[in-house]
């Protein structure tokens, strides 16, 4: 199934919703106690998901999603961790090694953003904004010290994720949060794939345009470390709970590394994309 955040017409906030298609089907008003979002869907399991399935088919009431406004995919999950350097030639064109853990790095709420939305931010702070297709994986059933081979089983389901980076910012401090973090800068969906559609999340392709220029082009094959492996990893340490967020790094073609350099410009638009999944525009200001 696919899930989305959208504000439906003549509605005030988001909510959860079926995507059918190019239709909207409101998740609420489906039965009693419907989970309104999808954190809530994700901590009710496998029965909610199921109940939620059952009952679309007799929904009576779409909405069109093109007269709908997007809102962040993931919108309040318990944390979002992400993974760097997680594909060999990305590393590489950064000039920084792939250590033998995965380097991770927690991104911070409020730079949660939706599909079509408008990133801004101040000149002053940063003129070298990058952009990074990723792959976003949602975690289902608690995860504690799992093995690769049973990971997959905790996850719920897949999204995409740009991860747009102050360059400047990255590389002048030891680490990544805030450079990552800004207001806006962790865009995610528009939809939100369950797992059961997604047989293998290492044989996606991963793209991004800049200005109309395609500038990442590759596979999640190209993961140094895979899903699963990551997941794993990740578990060892701390329990991974329902709705965890993980960004599973970016492959190579970041705009920081192109001879001439591309950063995102004042009214930049920028899709990334994931077959079999969907594909994620923002609008980008610079604000003097």
């Amino acid at each position: 199934m696919r899930f989305a955040h959208v504000t439906l017409p003549g509605h005030d906030r988001p909510q959860l919703v079926v995507v059918d298609g190019e239709d909207a089907i409101a998740v609420g008003p489906l039965f009693r106690d419907a989970p309104t979002s999808l954190q809530q869907l994700v901590e009710g399991g496998d029965a909610a998901l199921a109940a939620v399935r059952d009952a679309v088919g007799t929904a009576s009431v779409r909405v069109a999603l093109a007269e709908c406004v997007f809102a962040p995919a993931v919108a309040a999950p318990p944390i979002v961790l992400a993974i760097g350097l997680n594909y060999a030639a990305h590393s590489s064109e950064l000039g920084l090694k792939a250590d033998k853990a995965p380097t991770v790095f927690v991104l911070w709420p409020n730079s949660l953003a939706a599909h079509e939305a408008t990133t801004r931010w101040p000149r002053a702070l940063s003129d070298a904004v990058d952009y990074e297709a990723e792959l976003g994986v949602i975690i289902g059933a608690p995860a504690r010290d799992v093995s690769p081979e049973d990971a997959l089983d905790h996850v719920w389901g897949y999204t995409v994720v740009n991860d747009i980076t102050a360059r400047d910012i990255q590389f002048a401090e030891a680490q990544w949060s805030r450079c990552k973090s800004f207001d806006g800068f962790t865009p995610t969906g528009p939809f939100v794939v369950t797992a059961d559609e997604i047989p293998d999340p290492q044989d996606l392709h991963i793209w991004a345009v800049v200005d109309g220029q395609t500038v990442q082009d590759a596979t999640t094959g190209q993961m140094i470390r895979s899903v699963a492996t990551l997941v794993s990893h990740l578990s060892q340490s701390a329990t991974l709970l329902p709705g965890t967020l993980i960004s599973t790094g970016s492959p190579g073609g970041a705009g920081y590394s192109r001879d001439p350099q591309i950063f995102l410009r004042d009214r930049s638009t920028v899709t990334v994309g994931i077959d079999g999944i969907g594909e994620l525009t923002t609008h980008c200001r610079i604000i003097d």
